[in-house]
């Protein structure tokens, strides 16, 4: 039963979205797209504003974030399971995402009492006060360890939360949505579904006062656009088109192994996922053959089960667009391994003698020969987003000089995790894959504007 919260009271939700929610493995109905009804957006707008700014002070918000840190870490098995059914990402990831549901709680404590929120600068005090009601809008990829970071952040700032999370997979942020209802009090988090309307109306509002988004480019821009007219900061990642460059000394192992996980991370469907392989001409055909042989390798199937490697896409109607996209881009399209007839499943795919314009958000990459370094980087910077980078090469020193020129909020060198670079480091975008950042400090910071108070002084 999809039911959101509102003003501390848990209700069913009634309103037919338009689509049957799947079950992604095996393609069979599992229930009703349902959403909030307006009556009950409008009640958790109006109890968000009700709520006072700080909805607490400092050290209680650290005690009481730490709280739902404790409670959370007792369900993330939990909340890993329901997420991998409603998506389709395999147990072994979702398992390993789920420390930031927890994490993220006890992270935002940590930075409230480390004194993030207010500074001494040569005599002047600078305080990090709460906006006011934020408004938090989570894709379906990974959405519980969004819904959490996001959340945590604007909680530890002193903000009301409104989370909506996407009507695609909203089973493992109600569970999340579940547990803080225990721990905090009522209004100061809350929980609505719905569709695209739905989150329109909400960041259009004016008593929210911030809003943070992780989504498409469409969505970004309807964002940006309601919050301009009063001047409200908006924190948009929308997605990138992103290159591995190979480097003409990279192992081809190595290059192999960071390719295929970019490209089948959370079943390719995640905004750094690899989007273009850039290789030397030379040694396009080995390259190829020697990630072809990984992708091939890799155990599909029941996202539930724990040998599990790699899953389906998490709707039909997404699976579509994604061959769509195959079909459209030109060249000559490669599936490896085999996946299950029935469900939602897509062979990892590469692409050669065509590039890809746009984010596939699929298990798709095109894959593009280079004849000089130079060139690569003209290719991997051929594009309107900004969002990650990838470089693997043997002389590390060389790949860190072509990674400073990929034009990319984040650019890696050897690696190829979901995971930051460190765990505090900002997770910037560039160009069309958003606004903002949303490191660990970055994102409580988002949340906040600065008072600054001091006792002027004769020079």
């Amino acid at each position: 039963m999809i039911r959101d919260l509102v003003d501390g009271v848990w209700a069913d939700c009634p309103d037919d979205l338009g689509f049957d929610l799947e079950d992604p493995a095996t393609g069979e109905v599992r229930g009703r797209a349902l959403g909030s009804s307006g009556e009950r957006v409008e009640r958790a707008l109006a109890a968000a504003a009700r709520v006072p700014l700080p909805w607490a002070a400092a050290e209680r918000r650290a005690e009481l974030l730490e709280a739902a840190a404790d409670a959370l870490a007792g369900r993330v098995a939990e909340i890993a399971r329901l997420e991998s059914y409603a998506t389709g990402v395999p147990i072994r990831q979702t398992a390993g995402l789920g420390m930031i549901v927890h994490g993220s709680f006890a992270l935002a404590a940590a930075q409230v009492r480390a004194g993030l929120l207010l500074s001494v600068r040569d005599g002047v005090e600078v305080h990090r006060l709460p906006w006011g009601p934020a408004l938090c809008l989570v894709p379906w990829n990974a959405p519980a360890p969004m819904a959490a970071h996001k959340a945590a952040s604007a909680l530890a700032a002193g903000c009301p939360v409104i989370v909506k999370v996407s009507e695609y997979a909203p089973d493992g942020t109600q569970l999340l949505a579940e547990v803080l209802h225990e721990v905090l009090p009522p209004g100061v988090f809350q929980l609505v579904h719905g569709g695209p309307r739905t989150g329109a109306r909400l960041a259009a509002d004016p008593r929210i006062a911030a809003v943070s988004f992780t989504g498409g480019l469409a969505g970004g821009r309807s964002v940006a656009a309601a919050c301009a007219a009063g001047l409200r900061p908006a924190q948009l990642e929308l997605g990138g088109n992103n290159p591995l460059i190979v480097m003409p000394d990279a192992e081809t192992g190595a290059a192999a192994d960071a390719a295929a996980r970019l490209l089948t991370t959370l079943n390719g469907q995640w905004c750094r996922a690899l989007g273009r392989l850039v290789v030397p001409r030379e040694r396009l055909g080995e390259l190829v053959a020697a990630t072809g042989e990984r992708l091939a390798a890799l155990r599909a199937g029941d996202p539930l089960a724990e040998e599990t490697e790699f899953g389906p896409l998490v709707h039909s109607g997404h699976l579509r667009r994604v061959r769509e996209a195959v079909a459209g881009a030109g060249g000559r399209a490669v599936s490896y391994g085999t996946v299950p007839d029935k469900g939602n499943f897509l062979a990892p795919t590469l692409i050669t003698g065509a590039d890809l314009a746009e984010e596939v958000f699929g298990p798709v990459a095109a894959v593009v020969p280079y004849d000089t370094v130079e060139e690569a980087v003209a290719v991997a910077n051929a594009t309107p987003y900004g969002l990650e980078g990838y470089v693997t090469g043997g002389d590390e020193e060389r790949a860190l000089a072509v990674a400073r020129q990929v034009r990319a909020g984040e650019v890696k060198v050897n690696g190829a995790s979901v995971m930051s670079l460190h765990l505090f480091t900002p997770r910037p975008a560039w160009g069309l894959s958003g606004v903002g950042e949303e490191g660990t400090a970055e994102s409580v910071l988002f949340f906040t504007g600065a008072r600054v108070v001091g006792v002027e002084r004769t020079p």
